[in-house]
């Protein structure tokens, strides 16, 4: 029995030092071009059967990144998201249209170029109140904390935040 229980810490000890010595030479530049260039079109797009809000979501599953996620967003013109909130970090930048968001108790307008930035487990909406769609470029650092097992999402519809989070007063 000792012999077995050297034999596996012999392996891990041989795997740990493995590991370290390919940490110190990761000067490797050989790498494949999958994923270094993703356009719009390779997106595959989510409807609002799939989202359960009248947005869609574009998933762009061709970009590698072990950390972040990219995701192409429409929102309809005189439509939102849901009233949601993550653990993850996320940023959207605006390509086209303007609007505003609830984000937390804070409603906040924002228009073409802008960067839109919501923090962990804060109750978020996204309004497009015109007449034309709005185009975002959505970045979030979701897939790190799935590698983790620590990602969580919640929905509550489509209610704002002020409906939501009445004052007891009131």
């Amino acid at each position: 029995m000792k012999n077995d229980n050297f034999s596996i810490k012999e392996v891990k000890f041989n795997e740990f030092l493995a590991n370290l010595k390919k940490l110190k030479q990761r000067d490797k530049q050989e790498i494949s071009a999958d994923g270094l260039v993703v356009h719009p079109e390779d997106a595959i797009w989510l409807d609002s059967k799939a989202t359960g809000n009248p947005t869609e979501i574009g998933i762009l599953v061709g970009i590698p990144a072990k950390s972040m996620e990219f995701y192409l967003q429409r929102i309809p013109a005189n439509s939102s998201s849901d009233l949601q909130r993550h653990v993850h970090e996320s940023i959207h930048y605006v390509l086209e249209g303007e609007g505003y968001s609830e984000i937390g108790n804070q409603v906040v307008k924002w228009s073409k170029g802008d960067f839109v930035y919501t923090p962990p487990w804060i109750w978020h909406r996204h309004y497009n109140p015109n007449d034309s769609d709005v185009r975002m470029l959505l970045i979030e650092n979701s897939r790190l904390l799935d590698s983790l097992d620590a990602n969580r999402r919640e929905s509550l519809g489509l209610v704002s935040f002020a409906e939501q989070f009445k004052p007891e007063h009131e």
